[in-house]
């Protein structure tokens, strides 16, 4: 059966490799990520390694990709891995291994400092360097802005107008922060936000601002992710998006919001795993913002 399968790599010129891509992973994960082709298209970067077989399905892939972070100040070239999945009737047969070698092999070529993914199965990847990493997002009380704020308008992908305006938001984003945060990834933040439905993108007109967020009761409010050319303090944030707010959970670092909230562990089914970081350069809490999950 493995004599028959075709290795690929590089395919998302392909439209149907691609869309094999994704009923492969709509069979494992149910996820659809054929939505990216109304969203601008997937991560360019992107270098998948799959094996398909005579029919065109796709049978087991894993893709590497170019994420470059800010790390305590630092740019930090990483690659991000992602879309591993095998069917059922191909595990166990070394597919897996084999095109996350390759996967690796190719990072190491293109220079890649670091290696990063999120994972339910820590253990395929602690042999290959990967370690762990604690999350934790933010809490406190919200800070009252200084002077009146306009109201945020809400924001919709399916229109194209607003399409444009969150697309221009990231790819001329500054970093939300310093401390440990993607530099680009608009792809990924498109697609997440299509995911879930309960996330609201607000537009701070007056920041050329877009705001992720999700209102938690009447009274407080989760700011999962920031994209602008310079990233608003939290209380211009919070009063442009409700005057009702009291409380805040930011789900990313906060050293350019103007605004210190206390550090919370954040669990999720998913860990996130680091290759080659220096331990020394993630010492302090930080969280990969759920608009840069992949």
């Amino acid at each position: 059966m493995l004599e028959a399968l075709t290795l690929r790599e590089g395919y998302f010129g392909d439209p149907p490799a691609f869309q094999a891509l994704a009923e492969l992973l709509q069979d494992i994960f149910n996820i659809d990520i054929s939505n990216q082709m109304k969203l601008g298209g997937p991560d360019p970067t992107s270098m998948p390694f799959g094996y398909f077989d005579p029919l065109g399905r796709c049978v087991a892939n894993f893709s590497a990709f170019s994420m470059p972070l800010v790390v305590n100040g630092r740019m930090v070239r990483a690659a991000g891995y992602q879309s591993g999945a095998v069917l059922p009737g191909y595990r166990g047969q070394g597919l897996y291994r084999t095109l996350m070698k390759r996967a690796f092999d190719w990072a190491e070529r293109g220079g890649f400092e670091a290696g990063m993914l999120l994972t339910d199965k820590p253990g395929l990847y602690e042999p290959y360097g990967f370690r762990i990493i604690p999350q934790f997002k933010f809490y406190g009380a919200v800070p009252q802005a200084d002077l009146p704020v306009p109201r945020a308008r809400d924001l919709d992908l399916k229109q194209t107008a607003d399409l444009h305006i969150v697309q221009m938001a990231l790819e001329t984003r500054q970093p939300v922060s310093e401390t440990f945060s993607v530099v680009r990834q608009k792809e990924m933040f498109l697609l997440n936000a299509h995911f879930d439905s309960d996330i609201r993108l607000s537009l701070l007109a007056e920041d050329s601002a877009v705001i992720a967020w999700k209102p938690q009761g009447q009274t407080s409010l989760q700011i999962l992710d920031v994209a602008a050319r310079y990233v608003p303090p939290l209380s211009h944030i919070v009063a442009s998006l409700g005057p009702n707010f009291e409380n805040a959970e930011v789900f990313f670092p906060v050293d350019r919001l103007d605004w210190k909230g206390a550090a919370r562990p954040h669990q999720s089914a998913c860990v996130l795993m680091v290759k080659d970081l220096e331990p020394a350069s993630l010492t302090q809490p930080f969280m990969l913002s759920p608009l840069a999950d992949f």
